[in-house]
Protein backbone atom coordinates (compact mmCIF):
# COMPACT_ATOMS: atom_id res chain seq x y z
CA UNK A 1 0.00 0.00 0.00
CA UNK A 2 1.62 3.75 -0.92
CA UNK A 3 1.84 6.50 1.61
CA UNK A 4 -1.23 8.12 -0.24
CA UNK A 5 -3.22 5.22 -0.40
CA UNK A 6 -2.30 4.85 3.62
CA UNK A 7 -3.87 8.20 4.61
CA UNK A 8 -6.47 7.91 2.87
CA UNK A 9 -7.58 5.13 4.68
CA UNK A 10 -6.52 6.52 8.23
CA UNK A 11 -9.12 9.63 6.99
CA UNK A 12 -11.52 7.35 6.80
CA UNK A 13 -11.73 5.88 10.59
CA UNK A 14 -13.33 10.08 10.59
CA UNK A 15 -17.16 9.16 11.39
CA UNK A 16 -18.98 10.15 8.14
CA UNK A 17 -16.05 9.79 5.99
CA UNK A 18 -16.11 7.65 2.97
CA UNK A 19 -13.57 7.12 0.42
CA UNK A 20 -14.58 10.13 -1.93
CA UNK A 21 -13.97 12.20 1.34
CA UNK A 22 -11.13 10.99 2.27
CA UNK A 23 -9.42 11.24 -1.03
CA UNK A 24 -9.97 14.55 -1.26
CA UNK A 25 -8.87 15.84 2.36
CA UNK A 26 -5.87 13.55 1.54
CA UNK A 27 -5.23 15.50 -1.51
CA UNK A 28 -6.18 18.82 -0.07
CA UNK A 29 -3.09 18.35 2.69
CA UNK A 30 -0.97 17.30 0.43
CA UNK A 31 -1.98 19.98 -2.38
CA UNK A 32 -2.70 23.07 -0.01
CA UNK A 33 -1.95 22.37 3.73
CA UNK A 34 1.13 20.40 4.43
CA UNK A 35 1.90 22.86 7.25
CA UNK A 36 -1.82 22.17 8.52
CA UNK A 37 -1.33 18.39 8.09
CA UNK A 38 1.56 18.43 9.92
CA UNK A 39 0.21 19.92 12.73
CA UNK A 40 -3.02 17.85 12.27
CA UNK A 41 -0.60 14.74 12.62
CA UNK A 42 1.47 16.38 15.74
CA UNK A 43 -2.23 17.00 17.50
CA UNK A 44 -3.04 13.62 17.08
CA UNK A 45 -0.25 11.79 17.63
CA UNK A 46 -0.21 14.20 20.93
CA UNK A 47 -3.62 13.43 21.96
CA UNK A 48 -3.81 10.11 21.40
CA UNK A 49 -0.84 9.30 23.98
CA UNK A 50 -2.24 11.62 26.73
CA UNK A 51 -5.64 11.85 26.45
CA UNK A 52 -7.74 9.25 28.92
CA UNK A 53 -10.44 8.98 30.47
CA UNK A 54 -11.23 10.71 34.31
CA UNK A 55 -11.10 8.23 36.89
CA UNK A 56 -14.57 9.99 38.71
CA UNK A 57 -16.66 10.68 35.53
CA UNK A 58 -15.32 8.91 32.62
CA UNK A 59 -14.99 11.97 30.41
CA UNK A 60 -12.22 12.74 28.33
CA UNK A 61 -9.06 14.13 30.66
CA UNK A 62 -5.40 14.96 30.15
CA UNK A 63 -5.77 14.50 34.31
CA UNK A 64 -6.58 11.78 36.36
CA UNK A 65 -9.61 13.53 37.70
CA UNK A 66 -10.63 16.07 35.14
CA UNK A 67 -11.30 19.45 35.78
CA UNK A 68 -15.16 19.50 36.34
CA UNK A 69 -14.42 16.87 39.05
CA UNK A 70 -11.76 19.12 40.45
CA UNK A 71 -14.11 21.88 40.84
CA UNK A 72 -14.88 22.64 44.19
CA UNK A 73 -17.86 24.87 42.94
CA UNK A 74 -19.72 22.05 41.90
CA UNK A 75 -22.94 20.87 43.29
CA UNK A 76 -22.17 17.65 44.72
CA UNK A 77 -26.01 16.61 45.67
CA UNK A 78 -26.72 16.45 41.65
CA UNK A 79 -25.06 14.15 39.38
CA UNK A 80 -25.87 13.96 35.40
CA UNK A 81 -25.60 11.04 33.52
CA UNK A 82 -25.56 11.42 29.95
CA UNK A 83 -23.54 8.61 26.88
CA UNK A 84 -20.83 10.78 25.73
CA UNK A 85 -18.27 13.35 26.29
CA UNK A 86 -20.33 15.05 23.50
CA UNK A 87 -23.14 14.73 25.29
CA UNK A 88 -21.82 16.71 28.86
CA UNK A 89 -19.98 19.32 26.46
CA UNK A 90 -23.47 20.18 24.93
CA UNK A 91 -25.01 20.69 28.27
CA UNK A 92 -22.40 22.89 29.67
CA UNK A 93 -22.64 24.73 26.80
CA UNK A 94 -26.48 25.15 26.68
CA UNK A 95 -27.48 24.89 30.49
CA UNK A 96 -26.88 26.54 33.72
CA UNK A 97 -26.18 23.31 35.62
CA UNK A 98 -23.47 23.32 37.87
CA UNK A 99 -23.89 19.52 39.56
CA UNK A 100 -21.40 16.51 38.66
CA UNK A 101 -21.69 14.21 35.75
CA UNK A 102 -21.00 10.55 34.89
CA UNK A 103 -20.23 9.76 31.14
CA UNK A 104 -21.36 6.11 29.98
CA UNK A 105 -19.64 6.27 26.78
CA UNK A 106 -22.14 4.33 25.27
CA UNK A 107 -25.35 2.76 26.09
CA UNK A 108 -26.95 -0.38 27.20
CA UNK A 109 -27.27 -2.79 23.99
CA UNK A 110 -26.66 -6.42 24.87
CA UNK A 111 -26.30 -7.25 20.66
CA UNK A 112 -23.03 -5.03 20.41
CA UNK A 113 -21.86 -6.81 24.22
CA UNK A 114 -22.40 -3.59 26.14
CA UNK A 115 -23.81 -4.43 29.22
CA UNK A 116 -23.48 -2.68 32.78
CA UNK A 117 -19.79 -3.33 33.04
CA UNK A 118 -18.84 -1.74 30.07
CA UNK A 119 -20.97 1.62 31.11
CA UNK A 120 -18.69 1.47 34.24
CA UNK A 121 -22.23 1.02 36.44
CA UNK A 122 -19.92 -0.31 38.99
CA UNK A 123 -18.61 2.46 39.17
CA UNK A 124 -21.43 4.87 38.93
CA UNK A 125 -22.95 2.66 41.81
CA UNK A 126 -20.03 2.83 44.09
CA UNK A 127 -20.09 6.90 43.76
CA UNK A 128 -24.49 6.36 44.37
CA UNK A 129 -23.42 4.22 47.35
CA UNK A 130 -20.99 7.16 49.29
CA UNK A 131 -24.30 8.88 49.97
CA UNK A 132 -23.66 12.66 48.44
CA UNK A 133 -25.93 12.68 45.69
CA UNK A 134 -29.14 12.93 46.24
CA UNK A 135 -30.46 13.45 42.34
CA UNK A 136 -29.41 11.15 39.18
CA UNK A 137 -30.66 13.46 36.20
CA UNK A 138 -30.61 10.78 33.63
CA UNK A 139 -29.60 12.28 30.20
CA UNK A 140 -29.56 9.59 27.80
CA UNK A 141 -30.84 9.44 24.61
CA UNK A 142 -34.84 8.79 23.32
CA UNK A 143 -33.55 5.85 21.50
CA UNK A 144 -34.45 2.13 22.66
CA UNK A 145 -30.94 1.55 23.96
CA UNK A 146 -31.07 5.08 25.41
CA UNK A 147 -34.64 4.17 27.32
CA UNK A 148 -33.61 0.87 27.85
CA UNK A 149 -30.46 2.66 29.84
CA UNK A 150 -32.67 4.82 31.86
CA UNK A 151 -34.83 2.51 33.02
CA UNK A 152 -31.92 0.76 34.16
CA UNK A 153 -30.54 3.95 35.82
CA UNK A 154 -33.49 4.36 37.38
CA UNK A 155 -33.73 1.28 39.48
CA UNK A 156 -30.21 1.55 40.14
CA UNK A 157 -30.86 4.91 41.83
CA UNK A 158 -33.71 3.84 43.91
CA UNK A 159 -31.76 1.03 45.29
CA UNK A 160 -29.39 4.02 47.05
CA UNK A 161 -32.22 5.80 48.08
CA UNK A 162 -31.69 8.62 44.80
CA UNK A 163 -34.27 11.15 43.19
CA UNK A 164 -34.02 9.93 39.48
CA UNK A 165 -35.75 12.93 36.46
CA UNK A 166 -35.51 12.33 33.31
CA UNK A 167 -34.54 14.77 30.40
CA UNK A 168 -38.21 16.30 29.03
CA UNK A 169 -38.39 14.78 25.52
CA UNK A 170 -41.07 16.35 22.77
CA UNK A 171 -41.65 19.09 21.10
CA UNK A 172 -39.08 21.09 20.06
CA UNK A 173 -39.09 25.10 20.94
CA UNK A 174 -39.70 26.24 17.94
CA UNK A 175 -40.98 23.36 16.59
CA UNK A 176 -44.70 23.03 14.83
CA UNK A 177 -46.55 20.07 15.53
CA UNK A 178 -47.27 19.04 11.91
CA UNK A 179 -43.55 18.60 11.40
CA UNK A 180 -42.62 16.66 13.99
CA UNK A 181 -42.15 12.86 13.76
CA UNK A 182 -45.55 10.60 15.04
CA UNK A 183 -43.09 9.08 17.58
CA UNK A 184 -42.13 12.37 19.25
CA UNK A 185 -45.22 13.38 19.12
CA UNK A 186 -47.03 10.42 21.04
CA UNK A 187 -44.15 10.94 23.71
CA UNK A 188 -44.92 14.95 23.97
CA UNK A 189 -48.49 14.38 24.54
CA UNK A 190 -48.18 11.79 27.08
CA UNK A 191 -45.53 13.04 29.23
CA UNK A 192 -48.48 16.26 29.02
CA UNK A 193 -48.26 18.30 32.31
CA UNK A 194 -50.33 21.06 34.21
CA UNK A 195 -49.67 24.08 33.72
CA UNK A 196 -49.51 26.23 36.73
CA UNK A 197 -51.88 29.12 37.47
Amino acid sequence: MSLLEELVEALRVLPGVGQKSAQRMAWHLLERQRTGGKRLARALEEAMQRIGHCERCRTFSEEVVCSLCSSASRDDSLLCVVETPADLAALESATGYRGRYFVLLGRLSPLDGRGPRELGLDLLDARLSEGQIKELIIATSATVEGEATAHYLTQLARRHAVQPTRLAHGVPLGGELEYIDRGTLAHAFGSRHHVPS
